[in-house]
């Protein structure tokens, strides 16, 4: 795909970019034609106020017995009633199973000898639920990638993420919907079908950890587990309005997943610690509060994984240097930036500055304008199985022309932008290779933010060039997902961030970077724009859940940044 792209990047930019505002203008036309003016369906408003707290907050009511188990499962169970219908987020759920697993915590905390793998320590979420996606192994569970071949298969163990999950005391209640291979940001597939926004049904949920950014946002479950390789969880995070945090790589890990992230041969043969630095995904939490994304990711890395990072390192805000990029900036082959989320941009770094007395420089690298390019690169240069290898699930041969012939005559089991990819990874070995050029710019991209960002900088990036798209979008702007692609490619971690809803009533957002094992440094500041901003926001209970951020989901901010009063 590198080289496709980079002989693209140099023959058709004029008449890309023409084409780009063409076909921005027709989408626009055939949405209204479709949708006409008629206001978004709504789902039913958050009426329990239990579905409001944060995790931590859950898990210190039931713990102390405010709460029981039963009580909390109950009601995300007829939240996610309420609201799957309409937005077919969670795929398949395990409610009964759920419901007496509550109800053995609930006995269990009621009893006067607790043993030592429930205490507080090492069962931090004891009776909380949780969501996962349906791309990770969860025993008895479908694990089909929204590939039809797999449609039969059945999880018999837990992915490594699940498993320390569960083993720190969390209720799966099912799980959730993914694009097909988990390879494009719409989260639709012929298994399950397709996924809608809870904050306009007519758009998107983004990919491929889409359903888990759904149903949370949906309040139909506080927290969940994505993985992401271009954007698979942060794309999510900022269309549905949650907090998302991509890991330094080698944190959590990457087993256990269908499809898995391989390599060519040569570098199977390198030790973990060398791959980590050629590996582009990433396993992490999806949550509606920032206060939960810390304890969620010492759950899921466990003792060896939380060992590659300084989670436990003082955080001084007011001391570290911030900057902000990508506002400014053209890319080839990616749609302008709209105007509202360069705005929120400038308002986040605005607030910051006025918050904690800082400066926040703006940064130009013109490196980042061939963010889609080096991204393609990364993903040739450490080679593994062909995406068309995956359409067959490393059986019967897959031919993405033939499908693409079925697909008109809506014959095929593949959706239309699977097989396009498939179709690019064809025409790549018709195409002169590129790729070294393209990887030796990314090791300067990467090397000019290390020199700035250093171990105490953050960078702030735009989520993506536009808010929710309507359905079937990205197929006019299959490479949007740059925006978020680029640090896969460069290896460092990101926490996406809400900051509100949009003119339109759908989310805003921005990424918070830092360079490789500073994951501390973008969960302080997320937690420190919540506070700005509000975090995860629904015009139906927006007051109540500031009543809860100031009350509740802060309860344990074992923290050296101090509250600062957003004024």
């Amino acid at each position: 795909m590198a080289t496709v792209l980079s002989v693209l990047l140099q023959l058709l930019t004029p008449l890309l970019w023409v084409l780009g505002k063409v076909s921005d203008w027709l989408h626009g036309l055939l949405a209204l034609i479709i949708n006409g003016d008629r206001p978004p369906d709504k789902i039913p408003p958050v009426r329990d106020v239990l579905l409001l707290e944060s995790a931590v907050s859950l898990a210190k009511g039931i713990r102390s017995r405010r709460l029981t188990s039963e009580r909390v499962v109950r009601s995300y169970i007829q939240r996610i009633r309420e609201v799957n219908d309409l937005l077919n987020c969670m795929v398949v759920d395990r409610f009964e199973d759920a419901i007496r697993e509550a109800q053995e915590v609930d006995r269990i905390l009621d009893s006067k000898d607790i043993q030592e793998k429930h205490s507080e320590k090492n069962a931090p979420f004891l009776g909380v639920p949780i969501s996962v996606k349906e791309a990770f192994q969860c025993k008895g569970m479908p694990n089909s990638s929204g590939l039809v071949s797999r449609k039969h298969v059945i999880a018999n163990e837990d992915a490594p993420p699940v498993a320390n999950m569960k083993k720190a005391g969390c209720i799966v209640l099912g799980v959730t919907n993914c694009s097909e291979l988990c390879m494009w940001y719409e989260s639709a597939n012929f298994v399950y079908g397709r996924t809608n926004n809870a904050y306009d049904i007519r758009r998107i949920v983004g990919g491929s950890s889409g359903g888990e950014g759904c149903i949370i946002s949906a309040a139909g479950s506080v927290m969940g587990i994505g993985a992401d390789i271009g954007g698979s969880i942060r794309m999510p995070a900022f269309f549905n309005g949650v907090f998302g945090h991509k890991p330094s790589q080698g944190v959590v890990s990457n087993d256990g997943q269908f499809p898995l992230e391989t390599f060519s041969k040569e570098l199977e043969s390198l030790s973990d610690h060398e791959l980590e630095k050629v590996s582009m995904m990433a396993t992490g939490p999806l949550c509606r509060y920032a206060a939960d994304l810390d304890p969620l990711l010492r759950v899921m890395a466990g003792p060896e994984g939380l060992a590659k990072i300084t989670l436990d390192a003082p955080v001084d805000l007011r001391a570290l240097n911030y900057f902000s990029a990508g506002t400014d900036l053209k890319k080839l082959l990616i749609s302008p930036l709209e105007p509202e989320l360069c705005d929120i941009q400038l308002k986040a770094a605005k607030y910051l500055e006025d918050a904690l007395g800082v400066k926040v420089q703006q940064k130009f690298l013109h490196r980042f304008k061939y963010s889609v390019a080096i991204w393609s690169a990364r993903m040739q240069s450490k080679g593994g199985h062909s995406f068309t290898d995956l359409m067959g699930d490393h059986g019967s041969q897959v031919y993405p022309s033939l499908e693409l012939l079925k697909r008109l005559f809506n014959c095929s089991d593949h959706t239309f932008p699977a097989i396009l990819l498939g179709l690019v990874e064809d025409f790549d070995r018709l195409m002169p290779d590129q790729t070294d050029r393209l990887i030796s710019s990314c090791e300067k991209l990467r090397a000019e933010l290390e020199a700035f960002l250093g171990n105490d900088g953050v960078l702030l990036y735009p989520s993506h060039p536009k808010i929710a798209p309507f359905h079937n979008s990205p197929l006019v702007t299959p490479t949007n997902f740059a925006y978020t692609g680029i640090f896969n490619a460069l290896g460092f971690p990101v926490t996406q961030v809400p900051l509100g809803l949009s003119r339109q009533g759908v989310p805003l957002g921005i990424q918070v970077v830092a360079t490789p094992r500073n994951d501390h440094l973008t969960l302080a500041v997320a937690r420190q724009l919540e506070k700005g901003f509000g975090g995860w926001t629904t015009e139906l209970s927006g007051s109540l859940v500031g009543r809860l951020l100031e009350n509740s989901v802060y309860e344990d901010a074992n923290r050296t940044e101090k509250p600062l009063k957003v004024e």
